[in-house]
């Protein structure tokens, strides 16, 4: 299979591990980050599925459709726990990407 046909769904997935990075690394400069631990940690569980979905579409792999539906439920989950933090913009930033991702690796794995 040719990656071409997977590239706006490798696009997402790498464009919300980018952002999931940046909101953990701004979560850990917040004053309260212990609040912030469940975003920091499914930011950095995000960002590694997101990076290994665009792996396997790249590879043409013969289990991206598994992947790709953890990927989203995994990138739903993140968004849902950033988007809590109304008052953080990377939080939001972040929650804006993952469920992007997750919109575009649903679609993928249909």
């Amino acid at each position: 299979m040719s990656h071409e046909k997977y590239q706006s769904c490798i696009q997402a997935c790498l464009d919300c591990a980018m952002e999931c990075d940046h909101c953990a690394a701004a979560c850990l400069q917040e004053d309260d980050v212990k609040m912030m631990a469940r975003c920091i940690a499914l930011d950095i569980d995000c960002s590694e599925i997101c990076r290994l979905a665009a792996s396997f579409m790249a590879r043409g792999s013969e289990f991206v459709g598994v992947v790709c539906r953890l990927c989203a439920e995994i990138c739903q989950a993140c968004g849902d726990e950033c988007a809590k933090h109304k008052h953080m913009e990377h939080c939001q930033a972040c929650a804006q990407a993952c469920f992007r991702c997750a919109d575009e690796c649903r679609k993928m794995a249909a």
